[in-house]
């Protein structure tokens, strides 16, 4: 074991050692940007997407789990309401976790029609 250790210490392996180690230290910055670094980015950029394109009818959830359905959106606040009481909240965009699809907020906006 002492002799592959050796082999590096040497002028010659020593120079093939620092060269082996500057790839594997490329490698292991390209390991933690495809692994790491880039899936936040995308998901930062969907999570402004989805915050950007919110509007009034829309079925969301916040952070805190509250659902609902908006009722206005500002600059950087939303109002929604949410429960059979028909509670009004308020909260800013950034508390906005999802936006459950459209079709759903069909579904429900025919079936309080049809309970009138």
């Amino acid at each position: 074991m002492t002799n592959f250790f050796n082999l590096y210490a040497t002028s010659e392996g020593g120079a093939m050692g620092t060269y082996g180690t500057f790839i594997w230290l490329g490698i292991m910055v390209a390991l933690f940007y495809f692994m790491l670094i880039r899936p936040q980015k995308k998901k930062e950029k969907a999570d402004r997407q989805l915050r950007a394109s919110l509007q009034a009818g829309d079925k969301i959830v916040t952070i805190g789990g509250f659902t609902g359905r908006i009722l206005s959106v500002k600059d950087d606040e939303v109002t929604f309401e949410t429960g059979a009481a028909k509670t009004r909240l308020t909260v800013k965009k950034w508390a906005i976790q999802t936006r459950e699809g459209a079709e759903a907020a069909e579904e429900e906006s025919k079936e309080t029609e049809e309970s009138k």
